[in-house]
């Protein structure tokens, strides 16, 4: 402070103080006062700053599902609103919600490693995932859940930085412990911190909080304001194949003929980049040397059951002929020499999505797999790229995948058509969006965690089957592949089938059949999933009776006599390798090299999903399923709604007959849901749900099924009950 030289000692003093006051008082000029209105039941809005118009729900064209909130009624506001702080300082926008000592976190995107976010600093950046949960994902959403019964999600498709209970404010209203590391042994390097803090960096940010008051009503809750999950058409609940990268039509039907010579379920198969005359970067035209006639081959397939789903990614090939008419409306820097469209622009979209409808959308391919939108920043455009819209590289880099789903569902939603793909990079507001979320990592036990983050994210994601070295390895992917949002092969590079190893061929084949035998549980489950915004797969932690799992490592410990309630123990720690899928089933995998495994059973009896005997009741059992089962359990009371194995799955009209499968001894009821499976004609109304109820009596099962609706789809024959539980 150079110009203070000429100043006194004690007149430098009186002018630092009036400068650190001056300091003071500009940073609480920024301070915003927040002022939160409810936007929809349960679901409350507050804006900090000047938020940017392109933000993540609008980019993904999110409309809130107003029935499904409304049916799932008020609740308070369930924070302390004067604890919710925003300033921005710097064109930067800080943000800081209250914590407590019971609370553990969940959500910050899909992340692979861990469930429990509490004590994380995270980028959420929309990434390649490389091995680590540092916020650099496939799916970054900017949403968390509290154990407490809340929800918080930040409307902004920026880089957001955030310290997930870990920053520990000078103000803090529960400051830590003063510890001297000399002496306490129990001295920690990360002290308690009663806050998360987010850094946004932009001028202002939409602000969304959810209330409960249980964390599964404050994940619905964000999904139905994202529009409610996504409704897949019935054929994408069955098997798919991808092939082989270099595959010919010749190929493509071979392939189909011996699914169906062996018996194996296909509804439909994928093609990589060899359908293309050049791709990395893409040409987006078929290949006429591999595919001589597309058309032909796309209807002879849809004859026998069986679609086509493209692979493609977005960068045009200077060699395509879009490259000229489509150039005013790039990026300025490549992807593999490939032009990057900027399809936040109109003039762009209908250029670039009109080339993947023509000879494509319009022959009947029934959708897209759609590749390397999530990063790499080694290949990816830099963030110093510029784009003719405007939006920042930043921004776009936060939603190209968005675009890219929302605007291919369009082409089909224009023909009433359902379509079902994959994806490689989501965000916030994209959970009716109907694609699955896939990358190049293989870890199987990272791919249940991912499974089980999925639905704290509002995304699918799939652990795909690719290639194995063992045939126990095949078996055990496959198994917990069947039970995940796309039961799949990618045999991309290796060319893999279901039968590549003949030892277990039987095994996988028994699987692929009860994929499509329980078609009517999964429909039913994902129906949920877009009218009450539930989770088809999702974490123990929102199960009802799923004690202790929520608190976090410093919070205050109880005692616990382990040899009377081992089962509280073993539930406090953080559950990343079991998860429930829909409704009434909990789902334990089996890796590589196990024989048995521990498995934590909520509150109330649970029942073997295969032989329906009693498994246990609120407890840790261990158990040594052999290599042909994936442990699966019933809740006591619970309904599977099966149909026959078939080889396709069921086509609009077509009736099929259901058997109810009935586990333990209390009254049960499910809500079956029917609609036509293919069009999106739910919209106007044109679906149901009819109630299964079943109960013993006398020792034998005694159900029913309400009756069809009049003017309603009708998809269901005969239907019986069968007891599972003796």
């Amino acid at each position: 402070m150079a110009y203070l030289q000429h100043y006194t000692p004690d007149m430098r003093f009186v002018k630092y103080t009036l400068c650190c006051l001056f300091l003071i008082a500009a940073i609480k000029l920024n301070a915003q006062q927040l002022t939160w209105s409810e936007v929809e039941p349960g679901i409350w809005k507050a804006v900090a700053g000047k938020p940017e118009a392109f933000d993540l729900l609008k980019t993904a064209g999110a409309v809130p599902y107003h029935a499904g909130l409304v049916e799932m009624g008020k609740t308070s506001f369930p924070l302390s609103q004067a604890d919710i702080t925003a300033k921005i300082i710097d064109g930067k926008t800080y943000l800081s919600f209250p914590l407590d000592h019971t609370e553990q976190l969940y959500g910050f995107g899909l992340n692979f490693q861990t469930v429990h976010q509490r004590g994380k600093i995270l980028t959420l950046h929309v990434d390649n995932y490389a091995g680590k949960d540092d916020g650099h994902t496939h799916c970054p959403t900017p949403f968390y859940v509290s154990s407490k019964g809340y929800g918080v999600f930040i409307n902004c498709a920026r880089y957001i930085k955030v310290y997930a209970g870990t920053a520990v404010n000078r103000d803090s209203k529960t400051p830590p412990k003063i510890q001297d590391r000399n002496v306490d042994k129990d001295w920690k390097s990360k002290p308690y911190s009663d806050n998360v803090v987010m850094l946004v960096p932009a001028e202002g940010a939409e602000i969304y909080v959810f209330g409960g008051p249980t964390t599964m009503d404050a994940v619905r809750r964000y999904n139905l304001l994202n529009g409610g999950g996504c409704l897949p058409p019935r054929w994408g609940l069955g098997f798919t194949q991808r092939m082989q990268r270099l595959t010919d039509a010749t190929g493509v039907a071979a392939e189909a003929k011996a699914f169906e010579d062996k018996g194996y379920p296909l509804d439909f198969i994928g093609l990589e980049p060899g359908w293309q005359s050049k791709s990395y970067p893409c040409t987006f035209e078929w290949d006429k040397t591999r595919f001589a006639e597309p058309k032909t081959l796309v209807q002879d397939m849809l004859k026998k059951g069986v679609r086509i789903n493209l692979w493609t990614n977005p960068y045009i090939s200077p060699e395509s002929h879009i490259y000229k008419q489509i150039l005013p409306y790039t990026g300025n820097y490549t992807v593999w020499n490939g032009l990057v469209p900027d399809i936040s622009m109109p003039e762009a979209r209908k250029i670039f999505f009109g080339e993947l409808e023509k000879d494509k959308v319009d022959i009947g391919v029934s959708g897209y797999k759609m590749d390397e939108v999530d990063g790499g920043d080694n290949y990816l455009w830099p963030d110093v790229a510029t784009f003719p819209s405007g939006h920042s590289a930043e921004q776009m880099r936060q939603t190209y995948g968005l675009m890219m789903q929302r605007y291919v569902t369009e082409l089909y939603h224009n023909r009433n058509q359902r379509t079902y793909g994959l994806v490689r990079a989501s965000n916030g507001g994209g959970a009716a969006l109907p694609y699955v979320i896939y990358n190049d990592y293989y870890n199987h036990q990272d791919f249940i965690t991912a499974l089980i983050n999925s639905g704290f994210a509002g995304v699918l994601w799939t652990p795909e089957v690719r290639a194995s070295k063992t045939a126990e390895e095949w078996l055990r992917r496959f198994q917990s592949n069947i039970f995940s949002p796309m039961a799949m092969i990618n045999a991309w590079a290796s060319g893999t089938k279901p039968w590549t190893f003949p030892e277990v061929a039987d095994q996988i084949k028994q699987l692929a059949n009860l994929r499509m035998q329980m078609m009517p549980y999964w429909y039913s489950e994902f129906a949920k999933y877009h009218f009450q915004g539930i989770p088809p797969f999702r974490a123990m932690n929102l199960e009802p009776g799923f004690m202790g799992v929520d608190v976090p490592k410093d919070a205050p410990k109880k005692n616990i006599n382990l040899e009377e309630n081992p089962y509280e123990e073993a539930s406090q720690k953080e559950i990343k390798d079991q998860y429930m899928a829909g409704e009434n089933l909990l789902v334990a995998p089996m890796f590589t090299g196990q024989t048995t495994r521990t498995v934590i059973l909520p509150k109330g009896k649970w029942y073997d999903f295969y032989t329906g005997k009693l498994a246990g009741d609120g407890e840790v059992i261990t158990v040594t399923p052999g290599l042909d089962k994936i442990p699966v359990y019933v809740k006591d009371g619970g309904i599977i709604p099966m149909m026959p194995a078939m080889l396709h799955s069921p086509k609009a009209g077509d009736k099929v007959d259901i058997e109810v499968r009935y586990y333990g001894d209390k009254p049960g009821s499910y809500r079956l849901y029917d609609d036509d499976g293919e069009t999106f004609n739910y919209e106007k109304g044109a679906y149901s749900f009819r109630e299964i109820k079943v109960e013993k009596l006398n020792g034998k099962v005694k159900g029913s099924i309400s009756n069809a609706i009049a003017g309603k789809p009708n998809t269901i024959g005969n239907v019986t009950f069968k007891m599972m539980t003796e």
